[in-house]
């Protein structure tokens, strides 16, 4: 760490526990595998659901997800898969 550079309590303890620090911050975590699946950890739940679009709360905000054929593969709590044909995830402002 460079000198007169604070570190924040939530970094501090990731790096003390050599953990990611999205991870200790609770961030949402979005994976994509090409354009055909997303996979998004710490989710809040699904706010509006069809074949072309999906909306899913995050605690960073609402994070839409459009495309063709669009489905839930899986969802559990904490995570869920986007299936289909994903043209576009972004942060609805």
């Amino acid at each position: 760490m460079e000198r007169g550079k604070r570190m924040a309590p939530l970094d501090g303890l990731a790096e003390l526990f050599d953990l990611p620090a999205d991870l200790v911050a609770g961030l949402v975590h979005l994976e994509m595998i090409g354009d055909r699946q997303l996979y998004v950890e710490h989710h809040q739940g699904i706010l509006s659901y069809s074949s072309l679009c999906i909306d899913v709360n995050t605690a960073q905000g609402i994070l839409r997800v459009e495309g063709e054929r669009l489905e839930l593969v899986a969802m559990t709590a904490e995570e869920l898969r986007i299936g289909g044909h994903i043209r576009c995830v972004g942060w609805v402002i």
